[in-house]
């Protein structure tokens, strides 16, 4: 199953663990594969940067990389525009060219959403329920 994972579930499940790390540390097991966009990733990469900055170089700055190691990168040419905020968009997109059945968030403005054509917008305790034992 492919899936996409919104940049605060990445952030949350990497500092602070909870239902996001379980979605991340699940990512690449049983058929699970998570894909994104060089966008996305810059996405996630840059707001580690900023906590980072925030925590005055206390974090490593490769902390990702293994996570983004294991994803499945592909180039997204469909521009969905469903979202109350823009930006968050990109998520579906790629779910779409994916061909990824979720996207995992805990982004009001993505969970509003709900669905976009046959891809499925959750939060990551309810992606756990459904789909992690």
């Amino acid at each position: 199953m492919r899936i996409v994972i919104d940049t605060n579930v990445v952030i949350s499940g990497t500092f602070f663990g909870g239902y996001p790390r379980k979605v991340i540390e699940s990512v690449g097991k049983n058929g699970l594969y998570a894909c994104a966009t060089l966008e996305i990733v810059d996405e996630y990469e840059e707001i580690v940067d900023e906590m980072i900055r925030r925590k005055q170089g206390h974090l490593r700055r490769d902390i990702l990389k293994p996570f983004i190691g294991g994803l499945k990168m592909i180039d997204s040419f469909t521009k969905v525009e469903v979202s109350r905020d823009p930006d968050d968009d990109k998520f579906i997109s790629c779910a779409v060219d994916a061909k990824a059945l979720y996207v995992v968030s805990g982004d009001k403005d993505l969970l509003e959403v709900g669905r976009y054509q046959f891809v499925e917008i959750l939060t990551a305790a309810e992606f756990c329920a459904q789909h992690l034992r």
